[in-house]
């Protein structure tokens, strides 16, 4: 029987899911802890494999450097509006040193950049290459390796929509707390599968997007990890961008069958005078802030689609 990778406890079968993003063959199992509440996917991946499935199948490469734009400060109303927050990186003070884990095309890394930070970026996506490069920024492409640092020599380490990447989340925080000052904070976004999204939109549920997410954490989960990685969990709460529930109705009209690319998630999408009805009418209804309102409601009942972990290295 296998046990979970956080408490060792015995897992049950929970869902079997298909990539119903961008085509990755086979078919994938969730497995659920019966103490704990962790959730992963039943599936192992090389070095290689983890390479080709982010640079072949994710769409970065088809990115432009020249459409480069680090993120910006936004108000306090409309970052709680648009749940402008459920981003790790909005919660990293200025001028402290900062490495954010997975920063997918470096629009964290700008924005740290701009506030006065020592910043520093990991991504296995080998795309960040070219904004690197054009932009000056200290980019280490792969896996994070804690022995690429100093010990103990950042204040924060941010894992935006990361943690759920990693095939071993207790190694990963501990090689976390290597880097880390004592006192240093970790902060992770990353997808609630206990939230109300996955009650009602089931299989369809645009954040198990697997094979990507192995990991999906209960707030149980996450404090069991915290301490058993040398960190104290000091806040927990769901707090969830407005624009998911529209990427979640348009994910809905678009699903693919298994083993194809879903329209709406490629740059390069072409749809017909229908697909192109619904995406209009999906739009205009967001304008309409209804997304923000049911996302912002269900945030405050601590049900939202994404969990907000701060978590503090022990002294």
């Amino acid at each position: 029987m296998k046990t979970c990778l956080i408490c060792g406890n015995s897992l049950m079968y929970f869902k079997n899911l298909y990539d119903d993003r961008f085509g990755y063959p086979g078919a994938f199992p969730i497995l659920s802890c019966r103490k704990c509440g962790h959730k992963s996917l039943d599936a192992q991946f090389t070095a290689e494999e983890l390479r080709k499935l982010y640079t072949d199948y994710y769409p970065r490469s088809l990115y432009s450097v020249d459409d480069y734009k680090p993120h910006r400060e936004i108000s306090s109303f409309q970052s709680w509006l648009t749940g402008a927050r459920s981003f790790a990186f909005r919660w990293v003070p200025p001028k402290v040193r900062i490495l954010d884990v997975g920063c997918g095309f470096g629009e964290t890394l700008g924005y740290h950049k701009a506030r006065g930070c020592d910043v520093y970026g990991v991504e296995a996506d080998e795309n960040i290459r070219r904004v690197a490069e054009k932009f000056g920024f200290k980019v280490d492409v792969g896996l994070f390796d804690p022995a690429g640092y100093e010990p103990e020599f950042f204040d924060y380490v941010t894992m935006d929509q990361v943690i759920e990447h990693v095939a071993d989340p207790l190694q990963t925080l501990t090689d976390i707390a290597t880097v880390l000052k004592p006192g240093g904070y970790a902060v992770i976004g990353t997808p609630n599968a206990n939230g109300w999204g996955t009650h009602l939109f089931g299989k369809r549920w645009v954040s198990w997007h697997v094979p990507y997410h192995l990991q999906f954490f209960s707030r149980r989960s996450m404090a069991l990890a915290a301490d058993k990685t040398g960190f104290t969990l000091e806040s927990v709460k769901t707090v969830t961008s407005s624009d998911y529930l529209y990427l979640q109705w348009n994910h809905l009209a678009f699903r693919p069958p298994p083993g194809c690319k879903s329209q709406f998630w490629l740059p390069e999408r072409k749809h017909d005078k229908l697909q192109k009805i619904i995406l209009k009418a999906l739009l205009v209804a967001h304008r309409t802030r209804i997304n923000h309102v049911v996302t912002r409601v269900f945030d405050s009942l601590g049900l939202g689609d994404n969990y907000l972990f701060v978590l503090r290295k022990r002294q």
